[in-house]
C-alpha cells in the first residue's frame, strides 16, 4: 500500500480520501469475492453459487452500556442492508484492567446472548481478554449472513431517477447514547420524563433495521440500502452516493426527527443530521416500486417516507431546505464525539 506523509487524525472514521487510498491496495486473491472493501459499502460478499455469504465486522467504541447488545445489532444491520439474513456471530471482547469484574463480563455475555436470540443468530465464537491501556470495554463483532444471489443488494445497481426512502427517524442511536452516557446532564436540561424516553431509544423505537431491510427487499427492486451510523444521515447519504457513483437531491424538511432528538440537539447545539443514526435505513429503489415498498413497510408498522431522488454524479449530494441548498462534500466528526467531549 502507498505511504503518505505522517499526520494525526481526529476521533472517528478516517478521512475518506485516506481510506480510499488504503483500500485501493487491499489484496484480493479469490475470485469468489464479489464485493470487497470500498468506501460506502456495508459488508463484503462471497460467491457461494446460488447463495452468497455477506461478511461484516464492526466495533462498539462510543457506548459503555449494553455493548453486547449493540455489537450484534449494529453488525446485523449492515448484513441486512445487503439483503442478507444475519446468521453467525463472533465477538472479540477487550476489557480494561480496572473494573473488569465477573459481574461486568457476565452482563456483556448476557446481552450478546439476548441480542442473538432476538434475531435468531448463532453465537459461534470469538476471543476475550483483559487489555492494557483501555478505560472501557471494547467489543468487536464479526457477523456472517446469507442471501439468495438474486436478492443480493449492491449499490452498483443504482440508477438516475431512483427514489430514496428513509425508514424510521434519524439519530436514534445518538439520542440513546447521549442520554445514557450523560444521564444527569440530559435529565437536568431536558427533564426526567423526556430524558427517560431518550434512554429507551435503544429499544423503542430501537436501532435494529433488520426487519425493515428484509421486508423492503421482498417487496420490490432494491438498488441499494444503507444504515447510517457514524456521521449520521448526512454521512450515510454521502456513502451511498460514493459507492454507487451517483448524486442525490434530498429534501431535508421531509426527514423525520423525533421530538426527543430535536430537543437534545437544540439544547446542546448538535446537528441531528450528523448524529449517530443506527435505527434509520436508507433505501434506494426503482421509482415504479416505491409505493409497493412503502406499503409493505407500513403493513409491518415501520414508518417510511420518500426523501429524495438519485441524480448524476456531477450533481453531488445536495440537501435542500426552505430557501437553501447545501452540498455534503466530506466526512466530519460525528456530533456524539463533540457532545461527549464537551459535556
Amino acid at each position: 500500500m502507498a505511504k503518505g506523509t505522517s499526520r494525526t487524525f481526529a476521533t472517528g472514521k478516517l478521512p475518506t480520501h485516506v481510506l480510499e487510498r488504503l483500500l485501493a491496495g487491499a489484496p484480493i486473491r479469490d475470485k469468489r469475492v464479489l464485493v470487497g472493501p470500498r468506501v460506502g459499502l456495508d459488508a463484503a460478499v462471497i460467491d457461494c453459487g446460488s447463495t452468497c455469504l455477506v461478511l461484516k465486522s464492526d466495533p462498539i467504541t462510543f457506548a459503555a452500556d449494553r455493548i453486547g447488545w449493540y455489537a450484534v445489532n449494529i453488525n446485523a444491520n449492515d448484513v441486512a442492508a445487503m439483503g442478507a439474513t444475519p446468521k453467525w456471530f463472533l465477538a472479540t471482547l477487550l476489557l480494561p484492567e480496572q473494573g473488569s469484574t465477573t459481574r461486568l463480563v457476565e452482563k456483556i455475555f448476557d446481552d450478546l446472548a439476548a441480542a442473538c436470540d432476538e434475531l435468531d443468530i448463532s453465537l459461534c465464537g470469538g476471543h476475550t481478554e483483559v487489555t492494557a491501556g483501555l478505560d472501557r470495554p471494547i467489543l468487536c463483532g464479526q457477523l456472517v449472513g446469507e442471501v439468495d444471489r438474486k436478492k443480493l443488494v449492491v449499490p452498483k445497481r443504482v440508477r438516475i431517477g431512483d427514489s430514496i426512502l428513509l425508514a424510521r427517524g434519524i439519530a436514534i442511536e445518538g439520542t440513546a447514547v447521549a442520554a445514557r452516557e450523560r444521564r444527569k446532564l440530559v435529565e437536568e436540561k431536558l427533564g426526567k420524563t423526556m430524558a427517560r424516553r431518550a434512554r429507551r431509544f435503544l429499544d423503542q423505537p430501537g436501532i435494529s433495521v433488520v426487519r425493515a431491510a428484509l421486508t423492503a427487499n421482498s417487496a420490490g427492486r432494491i438498488h441499494a440500502m444503507h444504515d447510517p451510523t457514524e456521521g449520521g444521515l448526512a454521512m450515510g447519504l454521502y456513502e451511498v452516493a460514493k459507492a454507487s457513483s451517483r448524486g442525490m437531491l434530498v429534501d431535508r424538511d421531509a426527514v423525520p426527527v423525533y421530538p426527543e432528538t430535536a430537543a437534545l440537539c437544540e439544547t446542546f447545539g448538535l446537528d441531528a443530521f450528523r448524529l449517530l443514526a443506527s435505527g434509520a435505513l436508507i433505501i434506494v429503489c426503482a421509482a415504479r416500486d416505491t409505493e409497493n415498498i412503502i406499503r409493505a413497510l407500513e403493513r409491518e408498522d415501520i414508518s417510511v417516507v420518500e426523501i429524495g431522488s438519485i441524480k448524476s454524479a456531477q450533481s453531488g449530494v445536495v440537501l435542500k431546505s426552505t430557501g437553501a441548498r447545501r452540498k455534503i462534500a466530506k466526512f466530519e466528526v460525528d456530533e456524539i464525539t463533540k457532545f461527549l467531549a464537551d459535556s
